[in-house]
């Protein structure tokens, strides 16, 4: 059985107008994800956390970061 591979005309990205696109971290595939995205014409954020290696990165590349808030730790019980 062959793969079938999709193309960008094979995409409806009509659903996604009006819509933003939250890609949390931008390591090797959240930043693949969000730079095709953006190239595709859709509105991409990148959620980073505080002090974040990759925020500049992100930024350099015309898009938009917000930080990500902490997980509150969990309570272990006594």
């Amino acid at each position: 059985m062959s793969a079938k591979i999709f193309y960008q005309e094979d995409c409806n990205l009509s659903l996604l107008e009006g819509k933003t696109i939250a890609i949390i971290g931008y390591g090797s595939q959240g930043h693949a994800h969000a730079l095709n995205l953006k190239e595709s014409g859709c509105h991409v954020i990148i959620g980073l956390y505080e002090g974040s290696k990759s925020w500049d990165k992100a930024v350099n590349r015309a898009l938009k970061c917000i930080r990500r808030q902490k997980q509150p730790k969990k309570r272990t019980s006594s």
